[in-house]
């Protein structure tokens, strides 16, 4: 992004890549899925590499408002200091709390998730999916708590997956009512609290239970979550978990 400034361009969008995304070893290959595609479509975008820290939503949601604004504010004063107004994300904690929260400290941008982004190049027909890669495959989705509880994004990854696959099914619980993965609201990052069953099982169990050879996920947490759970379940082999993303980068074949 530094370099883009100092030659005084400025690109259309910035790819909030956020820390899963560049740190975790699997979901970094979501970030290079999602590049992927926008390099095929020829999209103006930049990311700010090393100037790109956490959004903050961890420590709030763990109860460190402090630190929290910290970050926040030093986010916002890079984001402004560069001219930014439309930012993707790949994570829905990072949507959530750029889109919802940072304009409560003078952070105003269009944030966009990016099966929002996808959906639509998808129907403008400029981005051009091959369904005969995974039309045999049965596929079910994986609502993430802060896509569709907190911001209602539920048509967009189902319409991606329904032109990817005639074979989507839906968990028992799905949409407004799916069960959270288990790291939602601070728990990826703590011991799970006592009760009869952990959540991610009790959410991979219901996955199983579907008969899908894919679960689709859009959230870094739920991929950690559902992949564990079905290496828990022995079902690692069997069943398997990709990012809409990854899948869309293999019906492209890029």
């Amino acid at each position: 992004m530094a370099e883009l400034k100092a030659r005084n361009e400025q690109p259309e969008y910035l790819f909030w890549v956020g820390c899963a995304g560049a740190f975790d070893d699997r979901y970094k290959k979501v970030a290079g899925a999602f590049i992927k595609i926008l390099t095929h479509l020829k999209v103006s975008y930049a990311v700010l590499g090393k100037e790109e820290s956490c959004t903050g939503d961890p420590a709030r949601r763990a109860g460190n408002e402090m630190l929290y604004q910290m970050q926040a504010l030093q986010n916002i004063e890079l984001l402004n200091g560069y001219g930014v107004k439309k930012i993707l994300t790949i994570c829905p904690h990072c949507y959530n709390i750029l889109k919802n929260e940072y304009p409560d400290l003078g952070g105003h941008y269009e944030v966009i998730n990016y099966l929002q982004f996808l959906d639509q190049k998808i129907s403008e027909g400029t981005l051009i999916i091959d369904p005969a890669i995974l039309h045999d495959q049965v596929i079910t989705y994986h609502d993430p708590c802060y896509l569709g509880r907190a911001n209602d994004i539920y048509f967009e990854p189902r319409s991606i997956l329904k032109k990817l696959s005639s074979r989507i099914v839906e968990m028992k619980r799905h949409k407004s009512n799916a069960l959270c993965c288990g790291a939602g609201g601070g728990q990826m990052f703590k011991e799970a609290e006592k009760g009869d069953k952990e959540i991610f099982i009790e959410r991979t169990e219901e996955a199983i239970r579907t008969g899908a050879s894919l679960i689709a996920t859009a959230c870094p947490f739920c991929m950690t979550m559902l992949t564990d759970g079905l290496k828990y379940k022995n079902q690692e082999e069997v069943v398997k978990n990709f990012d809409i993303a990854e899948l869309i980068t293999q019906s492209l074949n890029i």
